[in-house]
This record gives C-alpha cells, sequence and structure tokens, in this order.
C-alpha cells in the first residue's frame, strides 16, 4: 500500500509539472522522457545509470542478457538514423536501449511474475525510471523558477556571504587561474554527480538478488527526497548565483571555448561585472530584476546536499568507497564555488537542509522517538535560521563578520555533530555505561 501510495503521489506530481512547463511553452518530465524512448536521449549515460539500479533486482545470467539487449538496441538505433539521416544534435548516439530494458522488465514483472517476485521487479525498475523523472523533473524545475520568479535575492545572499569571507570570489580566482585542466576536472566531477551516487547506490544494493529484498535505507531514497523537496525552496528563495548576478557568465570563457569553440556568449544581466575579480559591496540589498532564462536554483545548494548525502552513504563502505565519497564531496564543494554557481550560504544550507532530511528518512524507518525528533527539529531550525538571516540580516552580518561566520559555521557543526551523534547511538557504537554487577558477599 505504501508504495502505491508513492507511486500514485508521484504519478500526479509529474502530471502537475508536466501542465506547468506545457502552460510555459515547454515540455515537461512526463514528455521529455517519453521522447528518449525512439529518439536521441539527452542524458545516454544517466539511462545505463539508471539500467544498473534496476539490474540490482536481476540474477547475473538476466543482468548479462540485460546488458546485451540494451547495446543490441542501441545499435540498431544507430543504424536506422544513420540510414535516414536523422537529426541527433542536442542527444546522445546511446541510451535508448538502457530505457527499453527498464521498461522491459516492468513490462515482465506484470505479465510474467506474482506475489514478492513481480513486487520485486517492479521496485526495480520503478528505481531507474524514478532517477530519470527526477533529472526531468528538475530541468522542468528550473524552467519554472525561471519563469514565475521575475527578481532574484542574490544581493541578500552576496551581502551575507561577507561573514563566511566571500568564497565563492576565492575559490574562483583559483579555478580561473588553473585554466581549462582545473575547470575540464571539475566540470566532469560536477556533470557526473548522478553517476557518482549510482555506484555508491550499488554496492548498497548489493545483496538485492540474493536477498529478494530491498534494504530499509539506501541512498536512492535519500537522493529521490532532496530533489523533490529542494526545489521547493528555489521558489520561496530565487538566486541564480555569483557569476550570473555579478559577472557575465562567461568568466571561463577561455576554458569552454577549447571544447565548444562555437558557443555564443550570453546577454549580461549581472547587477556588475564583478565575480571573481571584486568583491561585492556592501549596501542596502534589495531584489533585483533578472531574465526569464537562469535558473533560480541556488538556495540552497542541492548539488552540495547531493554530494554530503553520497559522503554520508559511503562512511560504512570499503576504504575506497569511502575516499571516493570523500573525494567527490570536496571536489563538488570546489565546483560550486569555483564555477561561481553558489554563494558559500548556499553550500552550508544544503548541507543541514541533507542532514535533516537524512535523520527524518532514518526515524521514519526505524521509529520516531526522542533522539530522532530532536535532531530533526534542530535541523529544521537552523536551516530556517540560515534562511531568515539571509533575508533579515544580511547588513548586520557583512558588518559583524567575526561574530556572525563563526555563528553559521558553529550552527552547521552542530547540526553535524548532532547527526554523527544520533546515528552512531542507533548503531549500537554508543552504548550506556555498564555498572558492575554486585558480587556475593564471601560465607
Amino acid at each position: 500500500m505504501l508504495w502505491t501510495l508513492a507511486a500514485v503521489v508521484t504519478l500526479g506530481f509529474l502530471v502537475a509539472l508536466e501542465f506547468a512547463a506545457r502552460h510555459h511553452g515547454s515540455p515537461g518530465p512526463i514528455t521529455l522522457q517519453a521522447r528518449e524512448v525512439v529518439f536521441a536521449p539527452k542524458s545516454g549515460g544517466l539511462l545505463y545509470a539508471a539500467m544498473a539500479l534496476t539490474m540490482v533486482v536481476l540474477t547475473w545470467r538476466q543482468r548479462f542478457v540485460a546488458v546485451g539487449a540494451a547495446i543490441g538496441v542501441d545499435v540498431a538505433f544507430a543504424l536506422v538514423r544513420w540510414a535516414v539521416d536523422a537529426d541527433t544534435a542536442g542527444g546522445h548516439p546511446f541510451g535508448n536501449g538502457a530505457l527499453w530494458v527498464i521498461l522491459g522488465v516492468a513490462v515482465v514483472a506484470v505479465t510474467r511474475r506474482t506475489g514478492r517476485e513481480r513486487v520485486l521487479l517492479l521496485k526495480g525498475a520503478g528505481l531507474g525510471l524514478l532517477l530519470m523523472a527526477g533529472r526531468k523533473t528538475g530541468d522542468t524545475w528550473l524552467l519554472i523558477t525561471s519563469k514565475t520568479r521575475p527578481e532574484v535575492l542574490d544581493p541578500y545572499v552576496a551581502t551575507a556571504d561577507h561573514a563566511l569571507g566571500n568564497p565563492s570570489w576565492w575559490v574562483g580566482r583559483i579555478v580561473t587561474a588553473t585554466g581549462s585542466v582545473g575547470f575540464n576536472f571539475l566540470d566532469f566531477v560536477y556533470g557526473n554527480l548522478a553517476v557518482a551516487a549510482v555506484v555508491a547506490a550499488l554496492y548498497q544494493l548489493r545483496h538485492v538478488a540474493a536477498e529478494r529484498r530491498f534494504p530499509r535505507h539506501h541512498l536512492v531514497r535519500t537522493f529521490l527526497v532532496i530533489g523533490l523537496v529542494g526545489p521547493a525552496f528555489y521558489m520561496i528563495f530565487p538566486v541564480v548565483g555569483p557569476i550570473f548576478a555579478y559577472g557575465t557568465g562567461m568568466e571561463h570563457w577561455s576554458a569552454v571555448s577549447l571544447w565548444a569553440p562555437d558557443m555564443p556568449p550570453s546577454a549580461p544581466w549581472a547587477a556588475a561585472d564583478l565575480w571573481p575579480q571584486t568583491l561585492p559591496p556592501v549596501g542596502t540589498p534589495h531584489p533585483m530584476p533578472f531574465d526569464g532564462i537562469t535558473p533560480r536554483n541556488c538556495m540552497p545548494s542541492l548539488h552540495t546536499a547531493w554530494a554530503t548525502a553520497i559522503f554520508v552513504h559511503t562512511r560504512k563502505g570499503p576504504r575506497l568507497l569511502r575516499h571516493a565519497g570523500t573525494f567527490w564531496l570536496v571536489a563538488t564543494l570546489c565546483a560550486t564555488l569555483g564555477f561561481g554557481y553558489h554563494y558559500g550560504a548556499d553550500l552550508i544550507a544544503g548541507v543541514v537542509f541533507t542532514l535533516t532530511i537524512e535523520a527524518a528518512l532514518r526515524s521514519f524507518d526505524r521509529g520516531w522517538d526522542r533522539a530522532g525528533v530532536r535532531l530533526v527539529a534542530h535541523g529544521t531550525v537552523v536551516f530556517t535560521a540560515f534562511l531568515v538571516s539571509y533575508r533579515w540580516l544580511p547588513v548586520q552580518m557583512a558588518e559583524h563578520p567575526w561574530v556572525s561566520g563563526p555563528l553559521l559555521v558553529l550552527a552547521t557543526a552542530s547540526v553535524v555533530y548532532g547527526y554523527a551523534r544520533t546515528t552512531a547511538l542507533w548503531s549500537g557504537r554508543t552504548a550506556p555505561a555498564r555498572h558492575p554487577e554486585p558480587q556475593p558477599e564471601p560465607i
């Protein structure tokens, strides 16, 4: 019943986004996903990552058959497109086969399986489809934010960011100094965050085929909830980021032009050309009109949120996976700041946002107790306090950075410490002190 309810809610949400996107003259997530059954997909690698998630419910023999079928379908589609000289601009030459395999697993589950086996196969297909739906939903959300929020609050966040030392400006200078090498390296990490998440999730779900059941909590659930809840705050707190609000949007042009020489420069809508050479002045912030194209997707930083989730879920893995989770978190933080996509204030909000969601999901699974309620409430209060202070106290924060900056860091650290302490208590690593048993008196 829970899975059925989740499916109905998800379908209703996708239909609502489809209508909203159509209202603004663009296809919605359902149309975008349906097109990739036949047309060249825009996310070929992610489709194969989604297929890998689906295959956790299959036996090894079935996995080999599924991979072979996906490759065969892709080869057939490529030959047909070549024969008819089909336009594949903006798409990948592969990926359709992976989507066909995911849909095939769902069809087999409905027509050839019954009972728990049917449910397991449908869950596997659902995971793969939800990963892709999350990507398409995110694209639609970004479109809606750019069309429905004509003003952005970047001056408020940029002013409050003085309390943290304006990290985007400093890291932006470092990335710019590294040229194409540093840019392309960080761009690879930034663009393949979903693939890294799938690798971590595959480790967590490695026993599903043998045990014929999913673990109670895994990374994919956290990813999906972050993607579902996070964009709602884009509507409440629209922010475009320093590279757009305080730059031309093409500060990395020298690096980008190495692999996209025909990319035209974008029209500047910035308040001033300051990023990353000149720190923004401290003044009286006000909402700033902006274009109808750039997504308002900064507060909180969901790339930071997802990278934090990967880091958290790799802590119990082997050493290589733990190191990979740490690397992806650090590299993602450097990319979000160095590319000018986020302010430092966005990043700490993203960390608190993720740990609060993770705590809520774990509490829901194991049953709500006092420690879980306290942790979720604490994270919610801190996250709300961040948004309120960025909006209503940015000037005071900028004028007293040696007070407000440490307070922001300490508030974030308190959530991190509370999460680590509470989860350690849940996992049994923190046990109450044992009192020695009374010894019988000698006779």
